[in-house]
């Protein structure tokens, strides 16, 4: 097995990618802000059944956090994170400094409309413009014909899927199936913020989220089995719920009914970190 190769700078990184584009080699790349676990990791195994080459990309960009103290508290583990990384056979794993992402006199903001004005996009000014900006350069930088992400973010996926396509990216965008912990609770970098007690009042969120799923697919009531999940999540020591809302898969405008293919997206917070979720109903 091959050392890991970390690189730092773009003009390496294009260096290395040159190289594999002139042999015709497919270029995989899976962008994340570290604090590695197997959700990420099963986004490098896809990537290798459909790609001759594999980017890891580590950034915590700050242009996506509304909160300042959200990114100050991010978790960072680059030593921790190269050592997941090192027996998959990644080729490189990309760590930009801010220099490199965004240079003095960096000015240009790439912003969507209708899919980035709900869910998260209603709750954190300016995330998803911070999210599409970075993305673009991502996916520019490394010269990625395919990227892949996970459906635990699913409105970023679909913006992500929507930029490429708008801006004729050349770049495939690939879902890749939610890792859930053994109890249900969605793998996150965030569940690291949890306490040892919010820890397992965690799962209620995906065990009310899959209540109400349920409730819909055999034709129950919408808004009597909604009331009783928001009751249930307040109980269970959720301090505010951002949304818990039943969304068409295509648009994400808001549905009562599965008569079209719809999800169920959750944002709530438990003990001062905020958690998210989604599901197919």
């Amino acid at each position: 097995m091959s050392a890991l190769r970390i690189v730092r700078t773009l003009s390496e990184l294009r260096e290395i990618t040159r190289a594999w584009k002139m042999a015709g080699e497919v270029i995989g790349v899976v962008p994340t802000m570290g604090a590695l676990h197997d959700g990420h990791l099963s986004l490098v195994h896809r990537a290798k059944e459909e790609c001759a080459r594999i980017i890891v990309t580590i950034f915590v960009n700050p242009k996506q956090f509304n909160n300042p103290d959200d990114l100050k508290n991010y978790p960072r583990t680059e030593v921790e994170d190269a050592a997941k990384l090192a027996p998959l056979g990644v080729d490189v794993v990309y760590v930009p400094d801010g220099e490199q992402m965004y240079p003095n006199g960096f000015c240009t903001n790439i912003s969507l409309s209708g899919l980035t004005d709900v869910l998260c996009g209603a709750h954190r000014a300016g995330h998803f413009d911070g999210v599409a900006t970075v993305v673009t350069k991502l996916f520019t930088q490394t010269s990625a014909d395919r990227a892949f992400f996970g459906e635990k973010d699913f409105q970023q996926l679909q913006i992500v899927t929507r930029l490429s396509l708008d801006l004729d990216l050349g770049v495939t965008v690939v879902g890749c199936p939610t890792i859930r912990e053994e109890d249900g609770l969605a793998m996150s970098s965030r569940n690291l913020l949890l306490s040892d007690r919010t820890r397992v009042w965690a799962p209620r969120l995906i065990e009310e989220m899959e209540k109400l799923a349920a409730t819909m697919r055999a034709g129950g009531d919408y808004e009597a089995a909604h009331a009783e999940a928001l009751a249930a999540l307040k109980t269970a020591g959720f301090t505010e719920v951002d949304y818990f809302e039943m969304r068409a898969v295509d648009d994400l405008s808001l549905v009562t009914d599965v008569k079209r293919p719809a999800r169920l997206f959750a944002a709530a917070w438990l003990g001062g970190v905020r958690l998210i979720d989604n599901i197919a109903v």
